[in-house]
């Protein structure tokens, strides 16, 4: 890995009206000329992406939007694509104009609080008031004149708002005064880090120790990517160098071999979910043995119920739709694991529960969305089957878990549904029941 990936970043969202000033706060805190300021409302029509190292932050992406009170056909788009960055978003800044606040404001405040994401109100354009002028005091945008009805300011101040509510801000001058700009933001956003940012979950280390040995067990199937190995396989051994433990890389044809030259046995082995069957097969019962994609469902999103949306599968009949969801937008091949493998599992368990019949009786739909596409409509779904999320952040992917649990539609992963699939969760998942247990003997001694 050349550079941190994005879903180790800590992922800070830029929103706001057109031609408040969002593009260019984005520009003083990078100190790049990342986005285009221009006087004209409505420069920013796509998300921009800026990924930098933000002391004494560390790694972030910035992602500037559009302005929510866009207007027309294209407009509507716009700030629909807006309204998917709120997913992925870990800290909101919400740029206003000084002594503007009205119901565009109300709702990204809305919004934040119902994804329980920490926001930092900007109050930009200080330099166009005078400085016995209170900068509270609300006024209609004149750029909104041709907005919707009640898209308009409201009669109370901004700042006594914000105070009264205890929702955090700052006055910046962003267009002339970048370097104090940014060194105000920056001091607050530090206030603002999620715990999960400032003590991450752990993908494979608090499961093991310094000095133990790992196996992992990597195929190096057509997709793997030339001179690589994937990103999840990638991060796991990063954190076991990180823990000063030992990994041994192997496929699946040289694990068996591997074990039994060992003078002492692996800690544990972890494996490609793709390959489930001959690792099982040949990992003696007393080696603990899971999957990358187990550890990501723990890490990234919320094993417990990924586990029981796996188990889910055997309710599913003929007919029924599945959404199967992928983080990456790769060039499948044709036995991908999420457009082939995975869907073909699941339709021959589904047959299995009818016997012989032909094809289209026993066949189940599937949808297949990648990337940040996910769709709003997830009742339509008996079930959802997501990729393990490497390329994703935690918030993301617990906020599909939560739309999922509202819309009460099970979901599950890639790692998990397979375990289920070949009869393997239990030992898949003993690796992190035996953490818990040994963390509540802890307790009790």
């Amino acid at each position: 890995m050349r550079r941190t990936p994005k879903g180790l970043r800590l992922h800070i969202a830029i929103f706001g009206r057109r031609n408040v000033g969002k593009s260019s706060i984005l520009n003083a805190l990078t100190r790049q000329e990342v986005s285009i300021v221009s006087e004209i409302a409505g420069t920013t029509t796509d998300p921009v992406e800026k990924a930098m190292e933000l002391l004494p932050i560390g790694p972030v992406l910035f992602i500037d939007t559009a302005g929510l009170d866009d207007i027309g056909a294209l407009g509507e788009k716009r700030v629909a694509k807006t309204y998917k960055v709120f997913e992925r978003a870990d800290i909101i800044l919400l740029v206003s104009q000084a002594n503007v606040w009205g119901e565009y404001e109300e709702e990204i405040l809305e919004e934040a609080r119902r994804r329980k994401t920490p926001i930092l109100v900007i109050l930009n354009k200080t330099d166009l008031f005078k400085p016995e002028q209170d900068l509270g005091p609300v006024r209609s945008n004149p750029p909104l004149a041709d907005a919707p009805n009640g898209h308009r300011g409201t009669s109370n101040g901004a700042k006594a708002k914000l105070n009264k509510e205890k929702i955090p801000y700052v006055e910046t001058c962003a267009l002339n005064q970048g370097w104090e700009t940014a060194a105000k933001i920056k001091n607050e956003l530090i206030k603002l880090l999620p715990s999960d940012w400032i003590t991450p979950c752990p993908i494979i280390a608090d499961l093991i120790e310094a000095d133990d040995l790992i196996i992992l067990v990597i195929p190096i199937d057509k997709e793997a990517p030339k001179g690589r190995i994937i990103l999840p396989q990638q991060q796991t051994l990063r954190e076991i160098l990180d823990k000063k433990a030992t990994a041994l890389v192997v496929n699946e044809r040289n694990l068996g071999k591997a074990i039994s030259n060992l003078k002492q046995p692996p800690k544990i082995v972890v494996t490609d979910s793709q390959v489930f069957e001959q690792v099982f097969a040949s990992t003696p019962l007393d080696i603990p043995v899971t999957s990358f994609s187990m550890l990501f469902a723990r890490c990234k999103g919320d094993l417990k119920q990924l586990t029981e949306g796996a188990k889910r599968i055997d309710e599913l009949n003929p007919g029924d739709k599945i959404l199967i969801a992928e983080a990456c937008t790769h060039h499948p091949i044709g036995d991908d694991i999420g457009r082939a493998k995975i869907p073909n599992w699941i339709s021959e368990r589904v047959g299995s529960k009818i016997g012989p019949a032909p094809d289209s009786q026993c066949r189940v739909n599937f949808d297949i969305y990648s990337g940040h596409d996910f769709p709003s409509n997830l009742k339509q779904y008996k079930l959802i089957v997501h990729c393990g999320a490497c390329m994703l952040n935690r918030k993301e992917v617990l906020n599909r878990i939560y739309e999922a649990k509202s819309q009460g539609v099970p979901i599950t992963n890639y790692g998990v549904a397979i375990a289920y699939l070949h009869n393997k969760l239990e030992r898949a998942l003993e690796p992190f029941e035996k953490k818990k247990r040994d963390e509540n003997e802890k307790r009790l001694s």
